[in-house]
């Protein structure tokens, strides 16, 4: 009877696991919905209820007099915006778009390495796009001043020079009606760092007090499910903020605050974050700014950075410099600005959680074998070798105190039975035992614990980091980063449906499954009948479980149950005992 109300308590457990983790995994452990997805950030699905009269203005710093906001606008295909002209043209190796020479914006940005999905014919991704289209999502830089009129966005900025390149600057000229003049001097390397030098010449007979200011203008929300905030992943209003990284921060809560802002007292950087891309504005390095990051209206989002005002007397100037990077999050591009310019805390724009210390390790051995191997599928097998090679000790030691727990069995349920009423001193004796058999009880849990940051570390870096993006294996994976595109279910695709996601058991899933089982078989068999039974129904609860993860993570945790079979097997070998009592 009790062997039997155990197993019914192992099966309910099982389908309690099966049908709560289809909900946990969607809150906590996102994954991309499609093979090939990763769309256009600019291009975006949803539609804006309408466009912000002031969007491009800053709306919350500085204090002084704003400028006159445009009209509202219809809404646009970025194309039809992007032929109207008036555009200075930008070309980098990394980088293509043009500069709006009304408003002196950076509203055209594509970045030319990436794709939108994986097929060969798919656009590049689209990072900025005009105000009045879709998704607007531009960076734009200006001045704010007392008594003077000043640039705004419907200004039409004089250029000089005809493209913006890492060897071709260009400068954006305007001057008022009452002897001030406006110079913005853009650059640009050879990734994604726009540098500008923005200049306030006073030529007129009167000090005036002017402050320059950056900001990013994001219209919508990204609308992708894998694009979604969540917790282990952010996405939305990021930035190094009043001494630390700002993960926690969404959309929502800019809606919910007071005046619908989020102010900072110093800034190092902030803007806005992707799962791959990011766009933030940089002061110069150890300037004193104040910063806020906002919602001036429904569906509108800002980041801006503003400086004190300063008097420019007759006959002098002053010049500041912003930066904006706009572009993917390719980690060593990330750490050597943060390293050689000085941004501080760039490189935590890429969100690795708790275990960054972890994380980040395994990402650059990952990326190393990559570069040595050609194949990120190939890689991945390569670390879990690796990481299985430095565990050895540990698995070693692990099957060491199983095979001797084993040969204590009978003298362990001598010393419960004979002690079954008093249960302090049967917990002493058992430690007695321990000690004298030299036994350590919790060595077959290390490795166990070992594997939980090692996973959650690869699940991070599969997950965010976009030197994995759309990278193919072989055969029928062609992106490691998206789920395993063969569903059993819709025999391979050919009947015209997807599965659920709890249902949606692609050949890796199985694979999974299969050699999951293999290595529980080769494992003595446990002495309580409940833990025997969750055994049996547990490789195939995480073939339902691990089936939405990323293929690169399957492949993993494949590679690495059928080198702990190897490893089983030549523990066998070494252990009688423990091969004896796998055996009966």
């Amino acid at each position: 009877m009790d062997d039997k109300r155990n197993l019914i308590a192992a099966i309910l457990l099982s389908v309690a696991i099966l049908l709560g983790w289809n909900f946990v995994s969607a809150q906590f452990f996102p994954t991309p919905a499609k093979p090939d997805v990763t769309t256009t950030v600019a291009g975006a699905n949803g539609t804006p209820a309408t466009t912000p009269a002031a969007q491009g203005q800053p709306s919350a710093l500085p204090t002084a007099t704003a400028p006159a906001a445009p009209a509202t606008q219809a809404i646009r295909p970025v194309e039809a915006a992007l032929a109207e002209g008036n555009r200075v043209p930008i070309e980098t190796p990394a980088l293509a778009g043009s500069i709006n020479l009304v408003g002196a914006r950076i509203d055209d940005i594509t970045l030319t390495k990436y794709r939108q999905t994986i097929k060969k014919d798919s656009p590049p991704v689209r990072l900025f796009a005009p105000g009045g289209t879709k998704a607007a999502y531009f960076a734009s830089i200006g001045w704010s001043a007392q008594g003077i009129a000043v640039p705004n966005a419907s200004t039409v900025w004089t250029a000089t020079g005809s493209k913006l390149t890492p060897t071709s600057p260009v400068t954006l000229s305007w001057a008022n009606t009452t002897g001030q003049t406006f110079r913005i001097e853009y650059s640009i390397d050879a990734n994604y760092l726009i540098t500008a030098k923005q200049t306030i010449a006073n030529s007129g007979a009167a000090p005036v007090s002017a402050s320059s200011f950056a900001l990013i203008d994001r219209l919508g929300k990204p609308t992708d499910p894998h694009e979604v905030d969540s917790w282990t992943i952010h996405v939305g209003p990021t930035g190094y903020l009043d001494g630390k990284s700002v993960f926690d921060t969404d959309y929502d809560d800019l809606e919910e605050a007071p005046n619908r802002t989020v102010r900072y007292n110093a800034a190092g950087w902030l803007g806005f974050t992707d799962k791959y891309w990011l766009a933030a504005i940089v002061p110069a390095k150890g300037e004193r700014v104040t910063a806020a990051i906002s919602s001036p209206s429904a569906n509108n989002y800002q980041t801006l950075f503003a400086r004190d005002f300063a008097q420019v007397g007759p006959g002098q100037q002053i010049t500041t410099t912003s930066r904006i990077f706009a572009g993917a999050k390719e980690v060593e591009v990330l750490e050597s600005y943060q390293d050689k310019l000085g941004i501080t805390r760039l490189s935590n724009a890429i969100d690795w959680g708790w275990f960054e210390f972890f994380a980040v390790p395994i990402f650059k051995l990952l990326h190393w074998l990559f570069l040595q191997v050609g194949n990120f599928g190939v890689a991945i097998m390569a670390l879990t070798l690796i990481i299985r090679l430095l565990m050895f000790p540990i698995a070693n030691r692990q099957f060491s105190s199983m095979a001797q727990m084993r040969v204590v069995q009978p003298k362990m349920k001598a010393l419960q039975e004979r002690f079954k009423d008093d249960k302090p001193k049967m917990q002493q004796e058992l430690m007695k035992l321990y000690k004298d058999e030299k036994i350590n009880p919790l060595a077959g849990c290390l490795p166990i614990l070992i594997q939980i940051p090692i996973f959650y570390a690869l699940y991070k870096v599969l997950m965010l980091a976009i030197e994995m993006r759309h990278q193919p294996f072989i055969l029928w994976i062609k992106d490691l980063s998206a789920p395993d595109p063969l569903h059993i279910l819709n025999l391979f695709g050919l009947l015209p449906f997807t599965p659920p996601s709890i249902l949606a058991i692609g050949v890796m899933a199985v694979i999974l499954g299969v050699t999951m089982w293999l290595q529980f078989r080769l494992n003595p068999a446990p002495a309580d009948p409940v833990q025997a039974q969750v055994f049996k129904i547990m490789p195939w609860l995480f073939m339902f479980i691990m089936a939405p993860f990323a293929a690169g993570l399957l492949l993993y945790w494949i590679t690495n149950n059928i080198l702990s079979i190897a490893q089983q097997q030549w523990m066998y070998r070494k252990f009688p005992a423990l091969k004896a009592q796998a055996a009966t």
